[in-house]
């Protein structure tokens, strides 16, 4: 079933005023003093317009937001900080998460239980204080909850441990019939499966708990080399990070750095290759281990050190403040000479393109294997995943994304069958049957028709419920 959904009319404030009522935290309609503050998302080329937003404090709020739509036939889309929303959400129901940021930690236990609005730098902030770590992303900034509903690769310990869907011991929901549930793989194993991997399609997510790692430290940092040197930095690199263990986990990005204030000094401006390193182990090992890519070349910056996993977030150093970027990944079922000289030609220094960065991380080990309790991710078996990202304003928008089709494209003889959800373009008409692969998708619609059988949760990659 196709849903126009801006043309639903517009909420009135007599339509809002029982869910004012309602709602302890805030209901906004456009023109309220800080409906706008409330639909700004990461990525400042991509707009919100929702018919009304709530600002939960309590489940109850949210409860009271999900029937609300209900009662307007209107759908739902969940927002923490909005690196990666799909659609305008115009005429929908804006659930903005950020008050709901308690955060409990069992070092006992090693587990976290997070609020759906806490945020990777929050938790980390908190867990390191008891000298343990999460699975968390590249991006401080990121929201847990989104993150982890996809999948989740972790850049520091994803390859030793797996995806962090696979380490969600239970989840605080509120499904599209506006009911609390605690899905556990034993209260609720269909609604478990399908919620690790299947994105924001079964319900809101109010908290979920998950394990924690007794890792206080890590050999970590970027290697910097000139742009000139992409070809000899990749073709070493992909030659040497088979042979590491999975205590190491690394990634190549080849960067056309903006000359701004915000970019270090000895970067600013300038075409680099780095290689991202994340080593779980001792300083003198990961020395030895990275001595190959030192004498590639001579570095631009090396910040490879042993560090505190509170610094973490340094290794990719990726933007925090709001910026315009558009971005999309696909998957590679492999990596040969011939694949390799093609990524060289698209984005190497002869190549001529608009794009910011081209990374590639490595995959397998346990990102491969799958978990105790099975998931949805659908990506486990594929070796690499390839990211384009462009910025630049909304006004260049056609160039910003020609430029990461051209990356893509160009890489499409090599691309796996199946997708990475949290690497998918906000606007992106993504076939979900295509993330997914045929049998996945038809247990993830089987399950989406008994939770949200009129698709409330479909401002995403939509998964349809089954007919």
């Amino acid at each position: 079933m196709a849903f126009n959904d801006s043309s639903l009319p517009p909420v009135l404030p007599e339509d809002a005023a029982p869910l004012v009522a309602t709602v302890a935290g805030s209901v906004l309609l456009p023109g309220d003093a800080g409906y706008d503050d409330e639909r700004a998302v990461f990525n400042l080329n991509h707009e919100l317009t929702p018919a009304v937003i709530v600002v939960p404090e309590s489940v109850a709020d949210v409860q009271a937001a999900v029937s609300f739509a209900a009662g307007q036939h209107r759908p739902v889309l969940v927002k923490t900080t909005g690196h990666q929303i799909v659609g305008s959400a115009s005429g929908g129901v804006v659930i903005a998460t950020h008050r709901m940021n308690d955060i409990t930690i069992d070092a006992a236990c090693r587990s976290v239980r997070v609020g759906a609005g806490v945020l990777w730098s929050e938790v980390i902030a908190k867990t390191t204080e008891v000298g343990l770590a999460p699975l968390n992303g590249s991006n401080p900034t990121v929201g847990v909850s989104g993150y982890t509903l996809g999948g989740g690769l972790s850049p520091t310990l994803g390859r030793s441990q797996g995806y962090a869907a696979d380490h969600v011991r239970s989840l605080d929901v509120v499904t599209a019939d506006g009911e609390r549930r605690h899905v556990t793989a034993e209260s609720e194993p269909d609604l478990f499966w399908a919620l690790r991997g299947g994105k924001g399609n079964f319900a809101v997510v109010t908290a979920l708990e998950f394990d924690l790692f007794p890792v206080s430290r890590l050999y970590g940092g970027g290697l910097y080399f000139h742009g000139d040197r992409t070809a000899d930095v990749l073709r070493a690199w992909t030659a040497w990070h088979p042979s590491t263990p999975e205590t190491m986990v690394t990634s190549i990005a080849v960067m056309r750095m903006p000359s701004i204030p915000e970019v270090a000094e000895p970067l600013r401006g300038k075409f680099l290759v780095s290689v991202r390193i994340a080593y779980n182990g001792n300083t003198a090992d990961g020395e030895r281990m990275i001595e190959p890519l030192r004498a590639v070349a001579p570095a631009v910056l090396d910040t490879v050190r042993d560090m505190s996993y509170a610094e973490v977030a340094s290794i990719h150093n990726e933007p925090t403040d709001a910026v315009p970027y558009y971005e999309r990944g696909i998957m590679l079922r492999e990596f040969p000479p011939q694949a390799q000289d093609k990524l060289i030609e698209l984005v190497g220094p002869a190549a001529e393109t608009d794009l910011a960065m081209a990374e590639l991380r490595a995959l397998g080990g346990a990102w491969d294997r799958e978990p105790k309790v099975p998931n949805a991710v659908a990506t486990r078996g594929l070796p690499y995943s390839l990211l384009g990202v462009s910025a630049g304003p909304l006004s260049e928008e056609e160039k910003l994304k020609m430029s990461v089709a051209n990356l893509l494209d160009g890489m499409k003889s090599w691309q796996g069958a199946r997708r990475y959800v949290n690497n998918l373009a906000p606007d992106e008409a993504a076939d979900a049957a295509a993330i997914y692969g045929p049998e996945r998708y038809e247990r993830l619609a089987s399950i989406k028709k008994t939770y949200d059988p009129a698709n409330m949760f479909r401002l995403n990659h939509n998964v349809m419920p089954a007919t």
